[in-house]
């Protein structure tokens, strides 16, 4: 395979992600400050820039299968060896770290948006009177059942 000189390029997906980082980081913050309003108008910019993200990823994909490249990153790295250019190397290996960080940063989120689920689920089956059994443990243990007044609950 020779060198090639087509419009290869991740650049238009490094600015995605780096958008989409951004995106999940104010969420984030919205997460821990509890602004779900602010979480529920940020779903359709995360969704519009994952639809482009992918869009843009699969032209490369086609470019690359073109030029005689597996139609995947390891074609991608396949590719840039190729071109032996430090400088594209570099920007590829930065463009992984945030691409690893923008996909922790999106399992945190996930970790938060389950644990708002969790407490909410919690809070309702105690307003309809179920107890959760398992919930809180006594010094020996074993399992203990907070008991509430459904009266009280519902004063």
């Amino acid at each position: 395979m020779l060198k090639t000189k087509s419009p290869i390029s991740f650049e238009q997906d490094a600015n995605l992600v780096k958008s989409l980082l951004e995106e999940l980081l104010l969420e984030q913050s919205a997460l821990v400050r509890g602004d779900i309003e602010l979480v529920e108008s940020i779903i359709d910019r995360k969704f519009t820039l994952l639809q482009q993200l992918s869009s843009v990823a699969k032209n490369r994909y086609e470019v690359l299968a073109n030029n005689g490249f597996e139609a995947n990153e390891s074609g991608m790295v396949a590719w840039i060896k190729l071109q032996a250019d430090t400088n594209m190397q570099k920007a590829w290996d930065r463009f992984q770290m945030e691409l690893a960080r923008t996909k922790e940063t999106n399992r945190l989120n996930g970790v938060l948006i389950n644990k708002h689920f969790n407490r909410n689920q919690q809070l309702l089956n105690h307003l309809q009177g179920k107890q959760d059994s398992a919930s809180v443990y006594g010094k020996n243990g074993q399992a203990k059942t907070s008991q509430y007044n459904r009266s009280v609950l519902l004063a």
